[in-house]
């Protein structure tokens, strides 16, 4: 998700330049731009590269053999040169770097590039260095294409939208992926999931003193020093896999650059249906990570065989596919509409029943509908699973904040619960961290309950005055004893909200018993399990309001006879 409003405004003028340019197929403009931000990012990864090997004394083995081919050099030649040695000399060195990188090369086998205009190509050259996408601390790839999506308003008509890479790290955090392991993302997109499990792999195999977190807690410095050769080739070559559908191949090429961009050499990014008969792949993957989209609409008749033949929701055959593609034991994370928890018709009840009966359902986060805007308001949830395991319990966790502001705009806000979910999830079975827990709370519940007990009694002083003030014959002083009781009304709360908001915290942790769920018809809605602490709301005792009701009654009489008199009189 693009929150940076100054990054904005540039890709806006970046958009307009390339549109009043002549590239007015949107997709067409999307593909180019993705293409230059690439040139862009690799040169920069290559001098970081040049630099670490004179710091540190090594071998540098350049990617470009022809230093022409640098963004750095060819960017500066004159506007006319500079085209001419991009569509004859470096865009023909990318197809080629393809070919030496997975499934990347036929991706790029009939890729063009289509900026004609030798102006053109210098504005947005420019342009692009203007923005230090560097310098971000994002991943930028996908974020840029995101937001250059958002112009063409379909980004979520069919349920597709990117995962806002804050929840990607969270659920990759918790799912853990290890060295030898393979990992898949059936409906990969951009490939954020893919490039961060292999971040977290490398960060939890680098020296922590050569670690480094910015301000917003990503790693800078992953050397991946801790991994054996054979797991770091084992990674390179066969740990990383996604698959699109994206028939114009847009997604695939941008996933593959981001992929690359990121350390993966050679991408195994491909072009496939995976719900289709022709994907077959079974008991393939030991870790699926995935957001699939929602309410696509699919081919009924080309749905594989191994899929419930009359099911029609997507998000509910994917889960099917999940379960397939893992091997004995395989784990998962995956982001699923709030249907799929409580859906009431028999493939939603099924697929249920099938996590927990024929699986282990690990656990499931219930996230705040606000998580996917502004593309998308649905609310959706982190279901985390075993395959073949035996469910006992379910792990919950119902998170309220994600760091972002839950409206359209999405600005950062420091409430946020992913730091207390992920330990959470870590800690869940550990007995000394629950009891810690639970202490924390008795201990908050017992320092409330007095707190509570005064505030119902201000609640009762400031109507008791109210009412005084209506009937006696001086209200002053009834006014003045009320907005002193009002202020230290608010004094009060202001020392209860903070209490309140921790308890809370600690409550959103809880879990939920396989014969819990089983009696509901396996509905995994967290509000249907969540304890929650109601508040004592002030009601006067009833023979107090009726004799007050006697009180205004005659006090309105004696008003009623002077006023009659008052008119009688004139």
């Amino acid at each position: 998700m693009l929150t940076d409003s100054q990054l904005k405004t540039s890709v806006d003028a970046l958009w307009n330049k390339v549109w009043t340019g002549g590239l007015s197929n949107p997709l067409d403009a999307i593909e180019q731009l993705s293409y230059l931000f690439f040139l862009k990012q690799i040169d920069e990864r290559e001098q970081d590269r040049e630099r670490q090997a004179r710091l540190r004394g090594g071998l540098f083995v350049p990617l470009f053999s022809d230093p022409t081919l640098r963004w750095s050099h060819w960017s500066q030649l004159p506007a006319d040169k500079a085209l001419k040695h991009v569509k004859e000399v470096v865009f023909p060195f990318l197809k080629s770097l393809g070919n030496r990188a997975g499934s990347f090369g036929a991706q790029m086998e009939n890729a063009e590039f289509k900026i004609n205009k030798p102006s053109l190509l210098i504005e947005v050259c420019r342009a692009i260095e203007a923005m230090q996408i560097s310098a971000q601390n994002q991943d930028v790839q996908g974020d840029l294409y995101e937001y250059l999506l958002s112009k063409l308003n379909t980004a979520g008509t069919n349920g597709q939208f990117r995962t806002p890479r804050h929840i990607i790290r969270m659920m990759v955090k918790m799912l853990d992926p290890r060295p030898g392991e393979r990992v898949c993302d059936p409906a990969a997109g951009t490939c954020g999931f893919l490039v961060n499990a292999w971040q977290h792999l490398l960060e939890t195999h680098t020296d922590p003193r050569d670690l480094s977190f910015d301000e917003e807690g990503w790693p800078h410095g992953l050397t991946g020093s801790g991994l054996k050769r054979e797991e770091y080739e084992f990674a390179q070559q066969q740990g990383f896999t996604g698959y699109d559908n994206d028939s114009g191949m847009t997604m695939l090429r941008i996933g593959s650059m981001n992929l690359m961009l990121h350390g993966l050499a050679s991408p195994h990014f491909h072009y496939t249906d995976t719900l289709s008969k022709d994907f077959n792949e079974e008991r393939a993957y030991d870790v699926v990570l995935a957001n699939p989209p929602f309410k696509g609409a699919i081919d009924t008749a080309d749905v594989n065989p191994s899929l419930p033949a009359k099911v029609k929701k997507t998000e509910i055959l994917f889960v099917h596919l999940f379960l397939r593609l893992l091997d004995n034991g395989g784990r998962a994370a995956v982001i699923l509409p709030d249907g799929v928890l409580f859906g009431s018709s028999n493939a939603h009840v099924e697929v249920r029943k099938l996590l927990i009966e024929g699986n282990r359902l690990d656990g499931v986060v219930s996230m705040p509908s606000g998580v996917f805007r502004p593309y998308a308001g649905v609310s959706s949830a982190v279901l985390l699973f075993t395959k073949g395991a035996a469910t006992e319990r379910i792990w919950y966790y119902d998170m309220e904040h994600d760091g972002f502001s839950l409206d359209d705009k999405r600005q950062r806000v420091a409430e946020n619960d992913i730091a207390d979910l992920v330990e959470c999830w870590q800690q869940r079975h550990e007995p000394q961290f629950q009891k810690q827990r639970d202490a924390r709370l008795g201990k908050l519940q017992k320092q409330i309950a007095p707190l509570k007990q005064d505030r119902l009694a201000h609640h009762a002083i400031i109507h008791r005055l109210k009412f005084e003030e209506v009937v006696a014959t001086e209200a002053y002083a009834a006014r003045t004893a009320r907005e002193h009781a009002e202020a230290e009304l608010v004094e009060l709360q202001a020392r209860i909200t903070p209490l309140e908001n921790e308890v809370n915290q600690l409550m959103r942790q809880f879990w939920v018993s396989k014969e819990q769920v089983a009696a509901n018809k396996y509905d995994l809605s967290a509000s249907r399990y969540r304890q929650v602490e109601h508040e004592d709301v002030f009601y006067e005792d009833t023979a107090v309001t009726l004799e007050r009701m006697r009180q205004l009654e005659k006090a309105a009489a004696i008003d009623v006879a002077k006023l009659e008199k008052l008119i009688l009189e004139n």
